[in-house]
C-alpha cells in the first residue's frame, strides 16, 4: 500500500478517479468467460435469465450474457410495477431489440397489491422491498421453467452501500458486476454498446417518481467510488481526510459501509459442532 507521502507525490488527487480505470475489452471479455465458466462448465447450464429493468446494470449483465451463451439462450424479464416508469420499459426494450435476446414482460401489479391490500400503511420502502422480492420469485421460477440460470445485476458500490433489498436482488447464484463500482459499470457499457439513453440517465430504483440513487446517498457515485476504492483497499477514513477528501462524504461513506455488513453475508448460523455448514473456524464445511 501507497504511503500518504507517495500518493501525492504521484499525482494524487481527491477529485481524480484514475484507481478506478480498467481495461474495458479485457474486463469484458474475462466477464464472458466468467459466465461460461460458472454457468456451463461448473453447473451444465447453458441458458440464462435476468430481469430486465432499463438501468445500466441490467443492460450491462443483458449484454455479457448474449456474448456468453448466444441471444437465443438469454431470456430478460420486464416485471413492472404501477408506478413503474415508462421509460423504464422503453429502455429494456431498446436492449431486447439490439441484442435480439428472447424477452417476456409479466406485471407484478396484482401479485404485489394482493398482499398489500391487507398492509394499507405500508412505507414505500416496504413496498419497494415487496415488488423486489416479487421479482425474484418469478425469476426464480422461469428460470426453472425454461432450465435457465438467474443471473444477477448488482454492482460493487450498491453492494457496499447495502442499497439492496436483501434475499431479493442479492439472491441470483451468478453476478457477474459485483466487483466492478458504478463508474466502472458505465465504463464498461461504452465499452459494450450499450444505448447512451441508458448510461446517461440518472441512476433509480425507480419506486417514486423523480427519485434517483445519488438522491438517497447523499453523494454521487462518482465521489462515493473514489472514496469507497480506498476504503476497501485498507486507508482509514482518518488518511483519506489528510490527503484531501471532504470529511462529511468520507464518513458518509464509511457508515453506509460499516453499517451494511450483514446484507453481505449469508445467515448467521448458531454454530452447536464442528461441521456446521460454512461457520467452522478456518475450515469453511459443506456438505
Amino acid at each position: 500500500m501507497m504511503s500518504i507521502s507517495v500518493m501525492r507525490a504521484s499525482g494524487f488527487s481527491a477529485d481524480s478517479s484514475h484507481h478506478l480505470q480498467i481495461n474495458t475489452p479485457l474486463v469484458a471479455e474475462w466477464l464472458v468467460q466468467f459466465l461460461r465458466d460458472e454457468c456451463t462448465r461448473r453447473r451444465g447450464v447453458t441458458r440464462a435469465v435476468l430481469g430486465l429493468s432499463g438501468g445500466v446494470d441490467s443492460a450491462v449483465t443483458a449484454f455479457l450474457c448474449a456474448r456468453a451463451f448466444g441471444p437465443e439462450n438469454v431470456t430478460a424479464l420486464r416485471m413492472p410495477y404501477k408506478v413503474s416508469s415508462e421509460d423504464s420499459l422503453l429502455h429494456a426494450r431498446l436492449v431486447v431489440e439490439q441484442l435480439g435476446i428472447q424477452e417476456r414482460t409479466i406485471e407484478i401489479t396484482a401479485m404485489v397489491d394482493g398482499y398489500l391490500a391487507q398492509e394499507p400503511d405500508a412505507s414505500p420502502a416496504r413496498v419497494g422491498n415487496i415488488c423486489a422480492r416479487a421479482r425474484m420469485t418469478i425469476l426464480f421460477d422461469q428460470s426453472a421453467k425454461l432450465g435457465a440460470l438467474p443471473i444477477g445485476t448488482g454492482n460493487k458500490t450498491e453492494r457496499l452501500f447495502g442499497y439492496f433489498t436483501w434475499h431479493a436482488d442479492d439472491s441470483p447464484p451468478i453476478n457477474p458486476l459485483g466487483d466492478l463500482f458504478k463508474t466502472q459499470v458505465w465504463d464498461l457499457a461504452r465499452e459494450l454498446g450499450v444505448p447512451d439513453e441508458i448510461i446517461a440517465k440518472p441512476a433509480s430504483a425507480d419506486l417514486i417518481k423523480g427519485q434517483t440513487d445519488e438522491g438517497d446517498f447523499g453523494i454521487s457515485y462518482p465521489k462515493a467510488d473514489r472514496i469507497l476504492a480506498y476504503l476497501v483497499a485498507g486507508w482509514s477514513a482518518s488518511k483519506l481526510v489528510k490527503v484531501g477528501f471532504d470529511e462529511a462524504e468520507v464518513n458518509l461513506v464509511a457508515r453506509k459501509v460499516d453499517s451494511t455488513h450483514w446484507k453481505r453475508r449469508l445467515p448467521t448460523v448458531a454454530m452447536l459442532s464442528n461441521s456446521a455448514i460454512g461457520e467452522y473456524y478456518l475450515r469453511p464445511v459443506d456438505y
